[in-house]
């Protein structure tokens, strides 16, 4: 099959590579008709480098139609369309029945000390083959893929994967109150769904910071109240107090994540990380690692006093230093992790319909064919040509 692999430092490749097969009994195989390019791909573009090997596939954000079932699967028969998250959890441990997803505890990388393992997401998150490929095998084929209807578009339901529920438990942990005000730092694709769900359930005002005028102007014309980073700079917090009687929103949802703009000594770390052999990186950012922290240093200092951060950007520094005085101070709330995904399915499901809240169908900006994955992963860390969400199409 064809699929796109890592190859190095922004350098992916789609290659030949042998088809995958059931090796569990509970196993699908999944022939892929739409993947998303996701913002966290982004990340093993540039800076995660020293988790990934040569040759490994990437993506999570896939969907298609069921080619092969092991001999236990009962829930799911070929020819089936479905949705697969980009968590690996198997639906019945301890972890999963509490309906954290991301910690599953029959996948969880205990040699690594992390959570659920991912597809396509380093060897930190298990090194499982990705989605972003012609085929994919699927564990827990009676409790992990989402099955959905046959005959609307792909882009109705493709975003189940990752970009829906990453965005529904953004705005979860956001507590937002009724009528309330929520701040989202970043307009790129989790951050502009957040944005809209923030509307569909009921805040009173959506405030969305960025400084792409593409995002910017997406944003405006979904009502949200658009504000440009470059206008405003480090008084960003004073322009968005200005606009909430001077107490900052109720929540602040940071959609930006470990490679935010304006931190230079944090950005020259992590590129300097990227040039030792693998093993000295690995040590050198699991004990001493910084992230780009500018977005989170922000969402400290706007939202309001006993008010809620939610952190839906991916970090991974370990050694990131915070404002506690601050953060204790103005008795913040702070909530995290990744998206637990078969959590929020049965919230997302309903609203995927003719009616489409959210505006899922055109919520891409880009449809390419697998083949142009390098040249879509180097748009959109570019932002050209208006690139806010890609799907790839095998």
């Amino acid at each position: 099959m064809r699929a796109l692999t890592w190859q190095g430092k922004r350098d992916v490749r789609v290659e030949t590579v042998p088809d995958p097969r059931i090796q569990e009994p509970t196993d699908v195989i999944v022939r892929i008709t739409s993947t998303g390019v996701c913002g966290s791909d982004l990340h093993l573009y540039e800076v995660m480098g020293p988790y990934l090997d040569p040759g490994d596939i990437l993506g999570h954000e896939p969907m298609g139609i069921v080619e092969e079932v092991g001999s236990e699967v009962t829930a799911l028969a070929p020819g089936d369309r479905v949705v697969v998250p980009f968590n690996l959890s198997c639906g019945h441990c301890h972890m999963c029945d509490l309906g954290l997803h991301s910690q599953c505890e029959t996948t969880q990388v205990r040699e690594r000390g992390m959570g659920a393992a991912l597809f396509g997401y380093t060897k930190l998150y298990g090194q499982v083959p990705g989605g972003q490929a012609e085929f994919l095998r699927v564990p827990f084929g009676n409790t992990l893929p989402i099955k959905v209807e046959h005959g609307p578009p792909d882009e109705r339901f493709v975003y189940l994967s990752d970009v829906l529920p990453t965005a529904w438990q953004a705005v979860e942990y956001a507590d937002v109150p009724p009528g309330g005000t929520v701040a989202v730092l970043g307009l790129g694709p989790i951050g502009e769904m957040a944005a809209r769900v923030a509307q569909h359930r009921g805040a009173g005002r959506v405030i969305g910071v960025d400084l792409v005028p593409a995002r910017l102007s997406r944003a405006h014309s979904r009502g949200i109240k658009a504000i440009d980073l470059r206008a405003h700079g480090k008084r960003i917090g004073d322009a968005i107090r200005d606009l909430t009687d001077g107490r900052g929103p109720d929540a602040v949802i940071d959609a930006v994540g470990m490679e935010a703009h304006g931190a230079p000594v944090a950005k020259a770390a992590q590129w300097a990380a990227g040039l030792l052999p693998d093993a000295l990186a690995e040590k050198l950012m699991e004990s001493a690692g910084l992230d780009r922290l500018s977005a989170l240093y922000a969402a400290i200092d706007i939202v309001r006093r006993g008010g809620t951060i939610s952190l839906a950007g991916v970090y991974g520094g370990a050694a990131d230093p915070l404002p506690l005085l601050t953060m204790f101070d103005k008795q913040i709330q702070l909530r995290m992790g990744q998206a637990n995904v078969r959590r929020w399915t049965d919230d997302l499901l309903p609203l995927l319909n003719e009616q489409d809240p959210l505006g899922v169908e055109g919520f891409a900006t880009h449809s390419m064919p697998l083949e142009e994955g390098p040249k879509a992963y180097e748009m959109f860390q570019a932002k050209d040509d208006g690139m806010i969400k890609t799907l790839l199409k095998p």
